[in-house]
């Protein structure tokens, strides 16, 4: 039978909320602040190292917070160096915010946007009829990974634009994160169509192809006290971010949801203390250079 749960993306409105609401209980624009500000550099001098313009490829963009995060931390310590920006984002309503940012954000002119309203398969499609032979410097696919089947050959697709010295920036959840556990555990009651990868289903990938990478954790624990209130809002749009579902809190069969919020609260996803309820999420961060 099929499920009575509608994906949580086709209602942009509701999954942008819902997006916000997890970016306010979550610790996951910290970790990536502390990446940006003490690991990025480290990366940075191969990349720029003879170059006056970087190609940069952002995949799923979304509102740009994270690309802007990035230009910031390349301007600080390459002021010298500007931006060819291509952006990729299927939804319009973060494409049209990011767009907004970018007029209203001062110190800019280094970057050239190019806008691209389309998935990554759709790109990546048009990339390979309109035979561009253009070259990357860098790549970062920040948590865009989930709807993907060919996971193969999604990121040697992407890894194969890379310029020598280019980097691939591929972010998703580790495999012990509560989130992770949770979907894996209910992938045949959730909503069709969404892949639930984990960075430990890519690393076994990669080390099968013998394809190296560096990794990196991105602590990103998430406040989700107010799921466990009944009728509470801002919980509601927590669990529907968490399970990707459209109001699941009115749509799941009782017995799910009860299911779900269970899971969730075991010792191996989640932590309590001091009435708060904490799901354990890292974030792993996989750099792949060139493909050759």
């Amino acid at each position: 039978m099929a499920s009575p749960l509608k994906s949580l993306i086709t209602d942009s409105d509701r999954y942008m909320a819902s997006f916000k609401r997890y970016k306010e209980c979550s610790i996951v624009y910290q970790g990536m602040q502390e990446f940006m500000d003490n690991l990025l550099p480290d990366l940075l001098p191969s990349i720029v190292k003879g170059k006056s313009q970087l190609n940069v490829l952002g995949v799923g963009s979304g509102t740009g917070d994270v690309d802007l995060q990035l230009f910031s931390t390349l301007h600080q310590n390459y002021p010298h160096v500007t931006v060819d920006n291509e952006v990729v984002e299927p939804d319009p309503q973060p494409l049209r915010i990011y767009r907004d940012l970018v007029s209203q954000t001062p110190g800019l002119d280094y970057i050239q946007f190019h806008w691209n309203e389309m998935t990554l398969q759709e790109f990546q499609k048009q990339w390979k009829e309109k035979k561009i032979n253009k070259k990357m410097d860098l790549i970062h696919m920040f948590q865009v990974l989930y709807y993907v089947v060919d996971l193969e050959g999604v990121i040697s697709f992407y890894q194969s634009l890379l310029n020598k010295n280019g980097k691939l920036l591929i972010t998703l959840a580790s495999c012990d994160s509560g989130s992770v556990r949770m979907r894996e555990a209910y992938k045949n009651q959730l909503c069709p169509g969404e892949t639930n990868p984990s960075t430990g289903k890519i690393k076994k990938l990669l080390d099968s192809k013998g394809v190296s990478y560096k990794s990196y954790i991105l602590p990103s624990d998430l406040d989700i006290t107010d799921i466990f209130t009944e009728g509470d809002e801002n919980g509601e749009m927590l669990l529907d971010f968490l399970t990707n579902s459209y109001h699941f809190g009115k749509t799941a069969s009782p017995e799910l949801k009860a299911g779900v919020m269970k899971f969730l609260r075991r010792p191996d996803c989640s932590v309590e203390s001091d009435g708060k309820v904490t799901l354990k999420i890292n974030f792993e961060l996989l750099v792949l250079d060139q493909l050759i």
